[in-house]
């Protein structure tokens, strides 16, 4: 069962995607490529989205980026994709926002960040100019407040307060509180500019999975706006997965969190989709969602030293990844899917026999041959080369999807 969601929070609707108001969480990423690259960026807005990333940023830092918005929607729309485009402003957005209005009408949403819209009596002013126009165009926005970015005015100032009255706060836990103060005002400041409730989503990010946890806990205490969560910075590879579950997952789990995005620094050419996947899988393995079949696959031990159950779980994985996307059109419940490959007779029938289809492949020293399991009957015994296997696998797969999911009505 879903885990019951304990903070209730105001719906946001973000172009045809609701967030909040006890929609299910919604996964968002952001493209990589220079917006002015029309052709890379709509190539990779195609790609996040069909992988399933349900909202999609696009950096909006130039007037020349402001001019590629509008066209760059417009591609996206006639290729059949509807995907809410998000756009991201740092600096100079009340300055683009007002001089290409296209670009404000092309977009779903705009991101604030309060610690980058100007310094002074100027930085209300910058800011209150971007909720006018996000007010007169009917558009959400999210005041992202990053801890790398944060006001250091208002820092300097809680830093101050913290020494005349000897409240004994670390540096830490001053930068966290005012990261809370900085979403809380910030939002007051755009109802005063005319914009609603169900127009503000919130996030408030840091680097470090602990302090994450604090922040939001505390914002989900003071406010019943959505809340975006994500790790900021969280880095490379097993690093930024860890470090982002862990604070990610524990929020939610709690109830904490309306949208999220893994921060992951790819590797070079690496593919953006995966901080999508990882979002989907984190849902997923908490019972919130479910995106896609899942594969049970054997970690290996002594008993395993054929690398042929690895890679049959990883060319699994792939082939179901290139397929969701026709799936999910075609069939309902399809993500429902349960799958096994195991590398041994320890757990190999009795894993292969709790999920939907399930192969068993001989451990050293076991005869060679791999029992499949469906529905925890024993169907079929497969044997012959890896590529025989992957293919006949597959086929059972395909076989099974077919007959056992309702086909949709428009399909």
């Amino acid at each position: 069962m879903p885990t019951l969601r304990l903070h209730r929070t105001t719906g946001v609707r973000v172009g045809h995607v609701q967030v909040g108001g006890g929609a299910p969480v919604v996964v968002q990423s952001m493209t990589s490529t220079d917006t002015t690259d029309v052709e890379a960026t709509v190539t990779q807005c195609l790609a996040l989205a069909e992988a399933g990333s349900e909202l999609v940023r696009v950096t909006v830092n130039t007037p020349e980026a402001a001019q590629a918005v509008p066209v760059i929607t417009a591609r996206l729309r006639a290729a059949g994709c509807t995907v809410p485009l998000i756009g991201d402003f740092h600096y100079n957005g009340h300055l683009l926002l007002t001089r290409y209005p296209d670009c404000a009408d092309a977009l779903d949403q705009y991101r604030i960040n309060p610690g980058n819209v100007g310094t002074g009596a100027r930085r209300d002013e910058q800011f209150a100019i971007i909720c006018g126009v996000a007010r007169d165009t009917r558009k959400p926005v999210r005041i992202g407040v990053n801890g790398g970015s944060l006001n250091q005015e208002l820092v300097m100032r809680k830093m101050q307060e913290n020494t005349d009255r000897d409240l004994g706060l670390t540096s830490d836990e001053i930068v966290n509180e005012c990261m809370v103060v900085s979403a809380v005002e910030s939002t007051a400041l755009a109802i005063d500019c005319g914009l609603r409730p169900d127009q503000i989503i919130i996030s408030c990010k840091v680097s470090r999975p602990q302090h994450l946890i604090g922040v939001y806990r505390e914002l989900a205490r003071r406010t019943d706006q959505p809340l975006h969560l994500g790790l900021t910075e969280a880095g490379m590879g097993m690093k930024g997965l860890v470090w982002s579950s862990a604070a990610i997952g524990i929020l939610l789990n709690e109830g904490i969190g309306d949208t999220i995005r893994y921060s992951l620094t790819p590797k070079p050419g690496g593919d953006r989709r995966d901080e999508v996947y990882a979002c989907q899988e984190l849902l997923q393995a908490l019972g919130l969602r479910a995106f896609a079949p899942s594969v049970t696959a054997c970690p290996g031990c002594g008993r395993t030293t054929s690398s042929t159950f690895q890679q049959l779980a990883e060319r699994t994985q792939d082939y179901i990844r290139e397929r969701m996307p026709e799936w999910r059109t075609r069939y309902d419940g399809v993500e429902t899917l349960t799958l096994a490959v195991m590398g041994c007779i320890v757990n190999g029938p009795g894993e292969s026999k709790a999920a939907n289809i399930g192969i068993s492949l001989p451990g050293t020293g076991e005869a060679p041959h791999c029992p499949v399991f469906i529905d925890g009957t024993h169907a079929v015994t497969l044997r012959g080369t890896y590529d025989e296997l992957a293919t006949a696998f597959r086929q059972l797969v395909d076989d099974y999807v077919a007959s056992h999911y309702r086909a949709k009505a428009h399909a």
